[in-house]
């Protein structure tokens, strides 16, 4: 047994998430099918750096395997990306001790979210980016966003339907920067909870228009109760950028 990390990128678009489910076809689904056929039939596990909701995407998700047979990192990637649907590539393959596990050696990850401020949606960009045509202005969210960084509880940016006893969390970078009519949303941090990349951007977005004032971030923060942020933005606007780890890049 050889175990690899894979880096991966798909277009969650058509996928439930990540995770396999029952209500539909997943990214790790598509990875067993392929892993699959490679092997004649053998079930192959597949351990990701963390799930990601429906829609969302991925320019860096990282899964391990343990792969039963001598290969070349290279013929991995080929062999696999001949048998995954379009929507889904790996990237790069890289042989990698027992050590390493993808969920449980994950030092941070980056999230990015994407906004066009457009007057008119580009049909070719609707599922990659959220259509907000407002005069957003970047320096009230980034000046809103200085509240955020460091360590907190996040209850108020957390989805109700999360499972996790502990909300707190640290975040060490969130800003917005403008590039032509498109927002730029960066996020990173050790980990982050269900749904709070989306809370976080929904909330940023009332600050920009001026529905709501720049010190009402620190407030909604400190008051940890989700009635208190903004809507939550769809998921479409969402990517797993990177994912870090310590000794193993």
């Amino acid at each position: 047994m050889q175990r690899y990390k894979l880096v991966i990128q798909y277009d969650g678009t058509p996928y439930v998430g990540f995770q396999v489910q029952e209500n539909g076809n997943s990214i790790q689904a598509e990875l067993n099918k392929a892993l699959k056929k490679m092997t004649k039939g053998q079930y192959i596990p597949v351990s990701g750096s963390g799930r990601t909701d429906s829609g969302v995407h991925a320019n860096g998700q990282v899964v391990h395997i343990d792969y039963p047979k001598a290969i070349e990192a290279v013929s991995l990637v080929r062999a696999m990306n001949s048998l995954l649907p379009t929507s889904i590539r790996i990237v790069s393959a890289e042989a990698v001790s027992e050590d390493f596990h993808a969920r449980y050696s994950v030092t941070g990850k980056r999230y990015i979210y994407k906004v066009t401020t457009a007057a008119i949606q580009s049909p070719f960009r609707r599922q990659y980016e959220l259509h907000h045509p407002f005069k957003t202005d970047v320096d009230r969210i980034n000046k809103a966003f200085e509240a955020v960084i460091g360590e907190h509880d996040f209850t108020s940016f957390c989805s109700t339907k999360s499972d996790k006893d502990s909300k707190v969390r640290v975040v060490t970078k969130a800003e917005v920067k403008r590039n032509g009519d498109e927002l730029i949303f960066t996020f990173e941090g050790k980990g982050f909870l269900y749904n709070m990349v989306r809370i976080l951007v929904g909330t940023a977005l009332q600050i920009g228009d001026g529905l709501r004032e720049v010190e009402e971030m620190k407030q909604i923060l400190e008051a940890m109760d989700r009635n208190a942020a903004g809507p939550t933005a769809p998921a479409h606007g969402l990517y797993l950028d990177e994912v870090f780890y310590k000794n193993f890049n």
